[in-house]
């Protein structure tokens, strides 16, 4: 399938090797994207092809009813990906020397969105306690004050799995707009969200917040189509938005991927049935390698994860 999670590391490192480095399921996608996808194969004419109105449609849905979040269609994006959509936020909200807010530990391309723009690099270490990452709002303020212009926020975290309490998240956008830094989050995860736990997108906190947040969002990860390049931003400030689409203009890339629509619109309209299934079995992943690991290697100690299907 040329699968790089697969394949790839075959040809790169030989066959004796586990690929746990990057966020791909092994299931398929589930069938009505399947059907989507071909469905319009089948068509046989694969031309330009532009967005219809239905997608934004789907994924302001998708947003109300698994997020509680009401947004408008027109603060929806269509992007190629997540990454590209943080490399825009910073070109857009920053200027080469401004400096940039991270996490870490975190999800290795936004430090490279960071550095290979120009732009100065602090990180903002979160603490662990209890086997849980919590945010250090003391260094977020020390960052905020050496005058940083946007954090990026990753949210559910990757790799800690942590699930942001609305608490946490007012405190870290409060502090970002008393020195009026522009917040990326990355929500790629969202809808990988485990009992006792509830995804809040930062922007649904409160106007306040909305007003100074890009949200990048994308069905990638939940429904296994990654490779298919369908993700999306939204952004409720009009200022912002058109800064962000001026942008990206500039990489003369207008049309979208036709399969990636088709398959995004089909997740984010008939997917949740088959999410709703997928949690279950993942969760019982994720008991199945924190039950091991204390019975046979416990000196190695799971950060059980609230969210994502990745073990730290």
């Amino acid at each position: 399938t040329d699968s790089v999670k697969w394949d790839h590391a075959r040809d790169v490192f030989g066959r004796d090797v586990l690929p746990m480095w990057v966020a791909d399921m092994d299931f398929k996608s589930p069938k009505p994207v399947i059907d989507a996808i071909v469905k319009h194969a089948n068509y046989g004419v694969y031309g330009y092809t532009y967005r219809p109105g239905r997608l934004n449609e789907a994924i302001a849905d998708w947003m109300q009813r698994r997020h509680g979040w009401k947004i408008e269609k027109d603060w929806i994006f269509y992007m190629p990906g997540v990454v590209p959509s943080i490399n825009t936020a910073v070109q857009a909200f920053t200027k080469e020397g401004d400096s940039v807010i991270i996490q870490t530990p975190v999800y290795h391309p936004f430090f490279v969105a960071v550095k290979y723009n120009g732009r100065r690099l602090l990180r903002n270490p979160l603490k662990q306690m209890d086997g849980q990452y919590l945010m250090d709002y003391e260094d977020l303020k020390d960052k905020l004050d050496m005058g940083a212009k946007m954090a990026i926020l990753c949210s559910p975290h990757n790799p800690g799995g942590r699930v942001w309490k609305a608490e946490e998240l007012e405190r870290f956008g409060k502090l970002c707009k008393s020195k009026d830094a522009v917040i990326v989050s990355d929500e790629i995860h969202s809808d990988i969200v485990y009992n006792g736990n509830k995804h809040i997108p930062i922007a649904s906190i409160s106007s306040e917040l909305s007003e100074r947040t890009i949200t990048c969002i994308a069905p990638s990860k939940t429904f296994n189509i990654a490779g298919l390049s369908a993700s999306a931003v939204i952004i409720p400030d009009e200022t912002l938005r058109r800064r962000f689409a001026d942008t990206f203009k500039k990489t003369g890339i207008n049309t979208g991927n036709l399969f990636g629509i088709e398959a995004m619109e089909a997740a984010y309209t008939h997917g949740e049935e088959w999410l709703e299934k997928l949690l279950v079995y993942l969760e019982g992943n994720i008991s199945f390698i924190d039950d091991y690991l204390k019975k046979n290697i416990p000196d190695l100690k799971l950060f059980r994860p609230q969210g994502t299907y990745l073990a730290w």
